[in-house]
């Protein structure tokens, strides 16, 4: 790794930034912890993480996301109310104004890649004013041991969290803060913010527009791991649902817990590291989790526990999205080169807090890309203001906020790889509501999601007995191993079957409804 203190050789011309004196470059997590406690960004927690506070942004801002719409957009990104356009005169002019902001300031700079495939990597530069989001794209990218002052990047970020635009009505934003990516000349403006999880998602967003356009690969929100003998399993599911928990497995290796590619006959993970939410986090419930959070881990908006540096995982005064990154290695049963074979199964995870759908149940490759396309699962009372009953929730292929194109282009590679690789099963698990919805039923425990997802992966789910289900006409299997039988098909424990059915046909309707604005697509 290389530090600069002075850039004399360092020629951020490219970004329109001047050279000047105040800039760090490629600088060791040491070194940003410690530039992060000298600029009063945050402290050391008694783990040895940086602790830091996001400010006014706890989370991303998604109608302040923009796309730049030009040639190379027009006729690709599915504009909506999340793929917002922005003329490239108006990105132009945000642009001169965020690094006329950055050439005036001490700059922290860091190359690194995404793409664990080294055929498929992207060279990335970001550059921050402040030394915490270098620690940040750290963890959270691949390390580029070649990388060079002289090398330009295939894709720069530009941060500047203090920066906003009191005028911003007349550059066609919502709002003083900004996200905007050009595609045209890769470059990604992060202004007004200091939420790093937008670093991280602008990437993403980028390579669900260029490996899906040019080159056919599916790109997907879920996590990955493998098997001893080097069978691959995918895990799709929005927050709450145990994506993360059920991906980690001490039997099994993980490749990735958040992005990864499918191209013609493999896995690869995007990302070099971890950013995992930390509510309720205890060494019992997410041991691996737990122990990552040490020196170089990043751990923001967690309050310590008063008169101590201990953080407090149940404090969620400043926000319930706590969250930590840290480098992928800090996990201790990874694949090294977070690669793996194309999958023999996959899970698509939804919370049912209605209390309907079966624990599992087995999906053939029509009813596959239906789930896929609908992406569901549900909020209960309590997780958001207003919310007193339970409310269905459908996010596009569990990832519609990052997907710059329309998300049957996701879906019908999905659909194509199966009817390709027929030997590839795909499951729809519950992880919600059983014998009753929120309020009546109890959550299904999570040892019995373990064994099921356990029997699923062994082949021995697939050797039993099935029955349909009468309504969503799933695959429902009558036994599995170390699962009681009275909870696989869902009716059983509902005290009034005709409510379960009523409940069953109602969240069904909800279902149809969302997947009609795919249906003509």
């Amino acid at each position: 790794m290389q530090t600069k203190t002075n850039s004399g050789l360092f020629d951020l011309n490219y970004l329109k930034i001047g050279l000047h004196d105040n800039l760090y470059y490629q600088l060791n997590a040491a070194e940003l912890v410690e530039q992060s406690i000298l600029n009063n960004e945050g402290k050391l927690a008694d783990s040895g993480a940086l602790c830091i506070e996001t400010g006014k942004f706890t989370g991303r801002s998604p109608k302040d996301r923009f796309i730049v719409l030009d040639d190379e957009t027009r006729d690709n990104v599915n504009w909506n109310s999340v793929n917002q356009a922005i003329s490239e005169e108006n990105f132009d002019s945000l642009w001169l104004q965020v690094s006329e902001f950055l050439s005036q300031q001490k700059l922290y700079v860091i190359d690194a890649k995404a793409c664990a495939d080294p055929k498929e990597e992207i060279k990335l530069r970001v550059v921050s004013t402040f030394a915490s989001h270098n620690l940040f794209a750290s963890n959270l990218f691949i390390n580029d041991t070649d990388a060079s002052v002289l090398v330009q990047p295939d894709w720069s970020i530009l941060v500047a969290p203090a920066y906003t635009v009191s005028d911003y009505r007349s550059f066609g934003l919502n709002n003083e803060n900004f996200v905007v990516i050009n595609f045209t000349k890769k470059i990604i403006l992060i202004a007004g913010t200091g939420y790093t999880g937008e670093i991280k998602k602008s990437i993403f967003t980028v390579l669900n527009y260029l490996l899906p356009t040019y080159k056919s690969y599916l790109t997907m929100h879920c996590s990955a791991n493998r098997g001893e003998d080097g069978e691959t399993a995918f895990y799709f599911g929005l927050s709450g649902t145990g994506k993360t928990t059920l991906s980690s497995d001490k039997r099994r290796q993980l490749i990735g817990d958040d992005e990864h590619v499918w191209t013609e006959d493999k896995v690869f993970n995007i990302e070099g590291g971890c950013y995992a939410k930390c509510v309720g986090l205890n060494s019992e419930s997410e041991p691996e989790i737990f122990q990552a959070v040490r020196f170089n881990s990043l751990l923001e908006n967690v309050k310590f526990i008063p008169g101590t540096r201990t953080a407090d995982y149940d404090n969620t005064s400043i926000t319930e999205n706590i969250r930590v990154s840290y480098p992928l290695d800090f996990i201790e049963n990874i694949v090294g080169n977070g690669q793996g074979a194309a999958p023999k199964h996959i899970f698509f995870l939804a919370a049912d807090a209605f209390g309907v759908l079966p624990p599992i149940s087995k999906l053939n490759v029509e009813q596959a890309m239906y789930y896929f396309i609908n992406g569901y699962t549900s909020k209960i009372a309590g997780t958001e203001t207003g919310i007193t009953t339970p409310q269905a929730t459908f996010s596009a292929c569990f990832g519609q906020a990052f997907l710059p194109l329309h998300p049957t282009k996701y879906a019908n590679l999905l659909g194509k790889k199966l009817e390709k690789h027929p030997d590839i099963q795909v499951w729809l698990v519950n992880t919600g509501w059983v014998a009753g919805p929120y309020g009546v039923g109890n959550r299904i425990k999570l040892g019995y999601t373990r064994a099921l997802i356990r029997e699923a992966l062994s082949g021995n789910l697939a050797d039993q007995e099935y029955i349909t289900h009468p309504i969503f006409e799933l695959q429902m299997p009558k036994e599995c191993a170390g699962v009681p039988t009275e909870i696989l098909n869902p009716v059983t424990l509902w005290t009034d079957a005709d409510a379960y059915e009523k409940q069953a046909f109602d969240l069904k309707g909800l279902f149809e409804n969302n997947y009609e604005q795919f249906r003509q697509k």
